[in-house]
């Protein structure tokens, strides 16, 4: 008897944080069906996993109008070939983690071919440009929201949504253990420790490796005893920001740079500095006490301030529905704004405990074991077609 062909569950991640949301799903998949095998585009949690990229990940790492602009007909190219490959292979389904503006209109075009498609991560149509939520209805037989006020933003439009909670929110514990993540990275235990995450695309490091390296010599001259952590998400980020560290003037900096580790780090630290994205919810779940900063071409934050619904861009200020977390942006970002930021922090600990308290309340509720709801998701849209292929 021939044996079965495995099943192909098809997936794209275009940077750090999507591979973080994509290795636990495809983990509790692999747990409920061992046979699948999975291939796209992903990063190396995902490749540890079995996962077979067919570009680097790096590729679509492209953040701002401005930015995509000298990349777009290069990632066209990629989605078309991608897009074509997958429609002759038929996979059994097709999961887009996140990077909506690449992965919404390869899910149109594999939808529209008759293969099941789920969106993971919502794109923040609560935020700004509001008129993707029809792309979405287009494009996503089922959405996975991370977000608790997100489904009804969608089922008011008619987009099947499941909210499943946040990844990081199960794999991170409610209670860091800051002494053994100073030990386990060999961080000195007599000093403060400021963590800098100043993103993990290339372009994010562009505009602000620069600022993030001016504003610790500023905060450590006033501050001579901190020690700083960064924790780079790719060899190409890590270089990045070793050249901001030559161009800056940071090569005499008390610095420990990682290569991975974020979490680790970020439990490590008394404060951070994080550039707006994920990382500032990485940074919530570790308890840690953090300043938001973001910075883009003129162009992009033009066109971005345009378009924005919401009083703040930092994730944990909008899932505690006030600004906990102080954030600067553009123009507002500078070294020494920064620098003074980070310093009240640092010896404020009313400030500290009310962002903690908080930072508790965002955890719980975000606690709903995603990987296990999303897979069931993903397996549900598998089943449902391996039913019609059968009659």
């Amino acid at each position: 008897m021939p044996q079965a062909v495995p099943l192909t569950v098809a997936m794209v991640a275009g940077e750090a944080s999507g591979d973080q949301l994509a290795a636990p799903l495809i983990a509790a998949l692999q747990a409920h069906r061992p046979e699948l095998r999975f291939v796209g585009i992903g990063g190396a949690r995902m490749a540890g996993l079995g996962f077979h990229s067919l570009y680097p990940m790096e590729t679509l790492s492209v953040r701002g109008y401005a930015e995509a602009v000298g990349h777009y007909w290069r990632i066209v190219a990629l989605r078309r070939a991608l897009a074509t490959r997958l429609i002759a292979e038929r996979p059994a389904v097709f999961v887009g983690i996140d990077a909506s503006d690449f992965n919404l209109a390869l899910e149109e075009r594999l939808r529209c071919a008759g293969i099941p498609t789920v969106h993971y991560v919502s794109p923040s149509v609560w935020a700004w440009r509001r008129w993707r939520i029809r792309r979405v209805a287009r494009a996503a037989g089922r959405l996975l929201a991370l977000f608790p006020f997100e489904p009804e933003v969608y089922r008011d439009a008619g987009v099947p949504v499941t909210y499943v909670g946040h990844p990081l929110a199960d794999l991170l514990p409610l209670a860091p253990d800051r002494a053994a993540a100073r030990r386990e990275l060999r961080l000195p235990h007599e000093r403060r420790i400021v963590a800098l995450l100043p993103g993990s695309r290339r372009s994010e490091l562009q505009y602000m490796g620069g600022l993030f390296v001016r504003t610790a010599r500023r905060l450590l001259q006033d501050l001579p005893q901190l020690h700083f952590v960064v924790p780079t998400a790719t060899r190409a980020t890590r270089e990045l920001f070793a050249d901001a560290l030559a161009r800056y003037g940071g090569a005499e900096l008390p610095l420990t740079v990682l290569f991975g580790h974020a979490h680790e780090a970020l439990s490590a630290a008394d404060v951070a500095l994080v550039a707006s994205g994920t990382a500032t919810l990485e940074a919530a779940l570790c308890k840690t006490p953090l300043v938001i900063v973001y910075r883009q071409s003129p162009l992009t934050w033009a066109l971005m301030r345009r378009m924005l619904y919401v009083p703040w861009i930092g994730l944990p200020n909008l899932l505690a529905g006030e600004r906990i977390v102080p954030e600067f942006l553009q123009s507002e970002a500078n070294p020494s704004r920064l620098a003074e930021a980070l310093a009240t922090l640092l010896f404020d600990a009313q400030a500290q405990r009310r962002q903690v308290e908080r930072f508790r309340a965002i955890h719980q509720s975000l606690r709903q074991n995603a990987a296990e709801k999303a897979a069931a998701a993903v397996l549900e849209a598998i089943d449902g077609t391996n039913n019609l292929r059968r009659r």
